[in-house]
């Protein structure tokens, strides 16, 4: 979450493999089963070959893992990151795909130095600056363009329009002439993704869906024989639409024909540095943000150094791109997977990108059989994960005008491109502010006291407006309180607490108190709840 409170590096320390070697290495192997059909459905919906996906979660898994500064953290390539890459390829190659994968390969290298460098200069915090209804509103719109880029893939055709929006609009144009066989194999990746988790059977339960998801592909792909496919065997077969030319996953027969060198020719173009800029931005929220969730889940209470993990995928996406691969971020979702299975420490991530990498070697030719119905399924699933009704729901739980910032980052995202409309979100947040009579002044600088209460008791008094663009300041202050002591909040003379504030204290709180310390909030009474959520911004009346 944005407000998430950010441990020094002492309290992370790396197990040996002889402790949990057994647990990782299963834990290791599930993910490993969950990761392998998501990193070739990323890599091919961001424009890359399939292989890029799979270099990207063993570098992540087998370099990352070790140099990284959390342990339950999954890294690889991320559905967030599909946007970002895709526009990339498309703007710097200018209709050459593969020239525009050479350009952004570049752009990842030096997506990857910039995270490396603001990993040493401590930048891991500055994630609390994006509001969370921001960054939900990013996510959100990643969500849509996901399954507006890959309902067409699941029906079997190209997709329309050269904006954003023309191609949402152009999508019922297009589905109309989809090819039966191809929305077929869709549709039952679809019933899985959504019926395998109802299954009560303990055995059964244990295979992650993906995996029943590609399987099933398989075999349908060989019933239909996907490899003799003509679009002229589509229901419907019009003029203007433009069939997918391929319906199964293109992997190269030597392995070292999948490695590519970056190519730096566009250093000049500003299209270049906008993908950099955009790379390292997604990239490193979503890993920070990630990292954060995750020590939320550790069954052992550990707390990732935020700053050595972007440190570490920065060097990660350093190596990626320079052989060819996608960038990478901690992901939540394999993450969540790992500490389900049992995983222990780091090396279930190290375990994974081996199993990754044993599976490519081996195992090659069958990855080719592979529908890419099946991988379009499995990202129209995601997207609509990130953008479903209970993310608008959360967002209006929070108060009006969280939802008005979420929805304008959405339209913002869909009617430009990600960097401006995360940056049209945070414009709006802040004249949402200055609206609410919050001087310029304290809209960048927070006005509070830490006092001594007593023997090992500290109170921190808050005044004026305590907002997601001040309070770095006190996240840092409250860093050097020692645990096991008594801190109290006194928010009796602030004007206004904004909703990553108010995340931040409540978590700041829990953090504590399991540290075994005590925390207490007081002057919360005194404010006016501007939502239905506990966290929700809360302001003064008479503002």
């Amino acid at each position: 979450m944005a407000g998430q409170y950010t441990f020094p590096g002492e309290f992370m320390q790396k197990p040996s493999l002889a402790n949990h070697w057994r647990q990782d290495l299963t834990a290791g192997f599930l993910v490993f089963l969950i990761a392998l059909p998501l990193c070739l459905g990323i890599a091919v919906a961001s424009g890359f070959p399939p292989m890029a996906g799979i270099i990207s979660a063993i570098v992540g898994g087998l370099l990352v893992s070790r140099i990284g500064g959390a342990q339950l953290t999954i890294t690889g390539p991320a559905a967030g990151l599909i946007v970002v890459i895709l526009t990339s390829v498309q703007t710097l190659g200018e209709g050459d795909a593969l020239a525009g994968y050479r350009y952004t390969l570049a752009a990842i290298v030096i997506a990857g130095a910039l995270q490396t460098v603001l990993g040493y200069f401590k930048a891991g915090r500055l994630a609390a600056f994006f509001p969370a209804s921001v960054v939900h509103g990013m996510l959100a719109a990643i969500g849509i363009i996901i399954i507006s880029k890959q309902l067409p893939v699941m029906a079997g055709v190209q997709s329309q329009g050269v904006s954003i929006l023309s191609g949402i609009a152009a999508l019922p144009h297009s589905l109309i002439y989809f090819m039966p066989q191809i929305g077929l194999i869709a549709l039952a990746g679809i019933v899985v993704l959504i019926g395998w988790p109802q299954i009560q059977q303990p055995l059964l339960c244990k295979i992650p869906a993906p995996i029943i998801v590609i399987a099933s592909g398989i075999l349908l792909g060989h019933l239909f024989q996907l490899e003799q496919l003509q679009p002229g065997e589509a229901f419907i077969v019009p003029k203007d639409i433009l069939f997918a030319p391929h319906f199964l996953v293109t992997f190269p027969d030597s392995l070292l024909a999948s490695f590519y060198l970056p190519d730096f020719g566009k250093l000049t173009a500003f299209a270049f540095w906008e993908s950099v800029v955009s790379i390292c931005l997604v990239g490193s929220l979503e890993s920070l943000l990630s990292a954060a969730a995750v020590d939320k889940l550790d069954p052992e209470k550990r707390y990732s150094d935020l700053n050595k993990e972007l440190r570490a995928v920065g060097i990660g996406n350093v190596v990626s791109g320079m052989i060819g691969g996608l960038p990478m971020i901690a992901e939540i979702v394999r993450s969540s997977a790992n500490i389900d299975a049992g995983g222990r420490s780091s090396w279930a991530n190290f375990f994974h990108g081996g199993f990754v990498l044993l599976f490519v070697v081996l195992f090659p030719d069958l990855i080719s059989t592979i529908p890419l119905a099946s991988l379009a399924a499995l990202l129209v699933y995601t997207g609509f994960r990130l953008a479903s009704p209970q993310a608008f729901a959360k967002s209006m739980d929070l108060g009006k005008e969280q939802l008005a910032l979420f929805v304008i980052t959405i339209f913002a995202i869909l009617a430009s491109n990600l960097l401006i409309g995360v940056l049209i979100g945070i414009a709006a947040k802040l004249l949402l502010h200055i609206g609410r009579g919050v001087s310029l002044g304290n809209l960048l600088s927070i006005s509070y006291k830490l006092q001594a209460n007593g023997p090992n008791s500290w109170i921190i008094k808050v005044s004026g407006a305590a907002l997601f663009s001040n309070f770095l300041a006190l996240k840092s202050q409250v860093a050097t309180l020692a645990d096991g002591q008594t801190v109290i909040f006194d928010l009796s003379a602030a004007d206004l607490i904004d909703h990553t504030v108010m995340e931040f204290i409540a978590h700041y709180q829990e953090d504590y108190i399991a540290r075994g310390g005590r925390c207490e909030i007081h002057g919360l009474a005194d404010l006016e709840s501007l939502g239905d959520h506990a966290l929700a911004a809360r302001q003064r009346r008479y503002i």
